[in-house]
Order: structure tokens, then C-alpha cells, then sequence
């Protein structure tokens, strides 16, 4: 029979106590280390530990095994549905591996990028997924790529959803492809003259697929003005404000591209709060296939991307740690054409 400690709260060294074990030897079993322990030890120290209903120690675990089974999700947004989708996908992946997610949300800071890492590798954590465009600023990547590299000199694994800019596993997206494939199939459906709204400028999110569409067109001969793009914040309301500051400058636009399905969505609440039909008044066209698109009407043209499939192989890659170099996974996108651009082909359904 084993006694209860006085304070209530069994500590490790109660266990060894009571399984009549060394204390080297409990901590071996209950925090994970990869030293092996005789069968009946082991027995012996887990029924101790059961019937003083002892809780392992977070710290203690990870200091045994070099890590915890924390992988940390870095995102710029979590209120945004693109950010959500990829997060989906990480934490049922990482479920399905024993892991557990611990997410933080930078609120479109990217400095803060930098500091989660350092917490994450002060906390042991066995990974990080870094989920968010690059930005042009080269010092702070400089200095991300340095904490990144501490963290994975600690043993972490790292990997990103981004543009390949820091020499870690990165799954990158299509974004100019996918927005060329767009500004073609718009154009080939009739349309002329475009706007465009442009999200931050220093995103390269943002400028790789504003450089694809204006691509899009030169391939037909067509040109996208300057005063035709207006840059503003990757969120409902960005799209909302840079809508109205498009149309201040020109009223002639008959098709609007937003670099993402949420300025997308804003800009068409401003064109309804105007008086404008959509889209007999305008067309408009998005990228991402966010999931919250199916409650919009019309139905919203965009660029498909696998969200939750993005968090997933994150999720894969940090489990399947590669010897040599760091690993590149390219996404295309899909061209999916909806109502809200009815001159363009119902039917077209392009990879870009």
C-alpha cells in the first residue's frame, strides 16, 4: 500500500520512494527519456506513480527526452479564415501524431515573428510552423533566420508556409502563377479594365501576385495603370477603404481583383453600400477559396488553394526531418471561375 504525502501532491521523488526504485530510475520512465529501464521496474514505478496519482512534470519531461511534444503555430492573423484553415490543418495532423499545438497570432507584426520563436525554444518545444507572407524589410528576416537557427540548434524542427526566404523546409505557394492564370481567363471572358487592390505593399504575398496578374494581362497585350492599384490592409475592411479610394480615382472599372478573398469581400459590401449592382456594375475576382466564400453572393471568383492540406504538410515535414538540405513543396493554385465574373467561362477550372 502506498501513503499519500503529507502536502497532497505527489512529487517524483514519492514515486521512487514508494516503488523502491532510484530517483534516476522514475524519472527515467515517467518523463520520457530514451534510456531504457527494466520491465519490472518500469512496472513498478508506474504502479506507484498510478496509485499516488502523481502528474509528470511538463519541464522535467522535456529536459529528459530534449524536447516537449509542443509544436508551435505562428500565424499573422487568426481572425482571418485563410490563417484559420492552414491552423485546421496543422492542429488534426498534429493530433493524429500525438502532438500537441500551441498557437500564437503575430496581429500582422512581423517582428513578433522573432520573439514566439525564442519563447518556443526556451519552452523545448519540438517544432515551429510558421504560417504568413514574407515582408521586404531584409534585417528583420536576418534576424528571424538567426532565432530560427538557434532553434533548430537546440534540436527543433522548423517549417513555413511562405516564400523561400529563410534556408528552412517552406512550402510555397504559386501566387504569381496562379494570379496570371486569373488575369488570363478574366480577360479571355471580356473584360478590359481593371482595378486592382493591392493589400500591404511590403508583403510579398501580395507583390507576387499583383506582379502575376499585371502578367496575366501583358500576355494579351493589355496594361494595368498605377492609379489602378490601391494598396491597403489584407483584411474586410482594407478591402472595404480601398474599394472607395479606386473608384475616387477612376469610375470606369468594370472587373476588380483583390490579392485576397477577405479585401474581396469588402469591396463588395462598399459596392453594395454605393448603390452598385454586382456584378452587372462590376465584376469582382478574389484568391485564396477562403471557407467562408460559400455564404457569399454571388459566389466569388477566385484562385483555389489547399488550406487545411498546407497546414498538414507542415505538419509532415517537421516529422520527417531531412538530413541534407532544406526541403522546397510548390502549391499550385486553382482557377475557379463563380458568378460574381459572369462574362468569363463558368466552366473554366484551370491549375495555375
Amino acid at each position: 500500500m502506498f501513503d499519500q504525502p503529507s502536502t497532497g501532491i505527489a512529487t517524483l521523488v514519492d514515486v521512487a520512494r514508494a516503488a523502491e526504485v532510484s530517483l534516476a530510475t522514475a524519472s527515467r520512465v515517467l518523463n520520457g527519456s530514451p534510456r531504457k529501464v527494466r520491465e519490472d521496474l518500469r512496472a513498478r514505478v508506474m504502479k506507484a506513480a498510478e496509485a499516488l496519482n502523481y502528474a509528470p512534470n511538463a519541464q522535467a519531461q522535456a529536459m529528459a527526452r530534449g524536447h516537449t511534444n509542443v509544436v508551435g503555430l505562428v500565424v499573422h492573423d487568426i481572425a482571418d479564415p485563410y490563417f484559420s484553415s492552414i491552423s485546421a490543418g496543422v492542429m488534426r495532423h498534429a493530433e493524429d501524431n500525438g502532438l500537441i499545438v500551441t498557437m500564437a497570432s503575430t496581429l500582422r507584426r512581423p517582428e513578433r515573428e522573432v520573439e514566439y520563436v525564442a519563447a518556443l525554444r526556451a519552452q523545448r518545444a519540438q517544432a515551429v510552423v510558421l504560417a504568413g507572407s514574407r515582408v521586404t524589410d531584409q534585417a528583420l528576416q536576418d534576424r528571424l533566420a538567426d532565432e530560427l537557427a538557434r532553434f533548430q540548434a537546440a534540436g527543433g524542427r522548423v517549417a513555413m508556409i511562405s516564400q523561400r526566404r529563410i534556408e528552412v523546409d517552406t512550402i510555397t505557394l504559386e501566387n504569381h502563377a496562379g494570379a496570371r492564370a486569373l488575369a488570363r481567363a478574366l480577360y479571355e471572358g471580356g473584360y478590359r479594365r481593371f482595378g486592382v487592390l493591392g493589400g500591404p505593399a511590403e508583403l510579398m504575398t501580395a507583390r507576387d501576385r499583383l506582379a502575376g496578374f499585371r502578367e496575366g494581362l501583358a500576355d494579351h497585350g493589355a496594361q494595368l495603370p498605377d492609379e489602378l492599384v490601391v494598396h491597403g490592409g489584407f483584411t474586410r475592411d482594407g478591402g472595404y477603404h480601398a474599394l472607395r479610394e479606386l473608384l475616387s480615382r477612376r469610375d470606369d472599372v468594370d472587373c476588380l481583383f483583390a490579392v485576397n478573398d477577405v479585401m474581396a469581400v469588402g469591396a463588395m459590401a462598399a459596392l453594395r453600400d454605393l448603390g452598385r449592382r454586382l456584378p452587372d456594375d462590376m465584376a469582382v475576382a478574389g484568391f485564396d477559396d477562403i471557407a467562408t466564400l460559400r455564404d457569399v453572393t454571388p459566389a466569388l471568383t477566385t484562385v483555389r488553394v489547399p488550406l487545411e492540406e498546407l497546414g498538414a504538410m507542415a505538419v509532415s515535414l517537421v516529422l520527417d526531418p531531412d538530413p541534407d538540405e532544406p526541403r522546397t513543396r510548390r502549391v499550385r493554385g486553382e482557377v475557379v471561375i463563380r458568378a460574381s465574373t459572369p462574362k468569363a467561362d463558368p466552366g473554366t477550372r484551370s491549375e495555375a
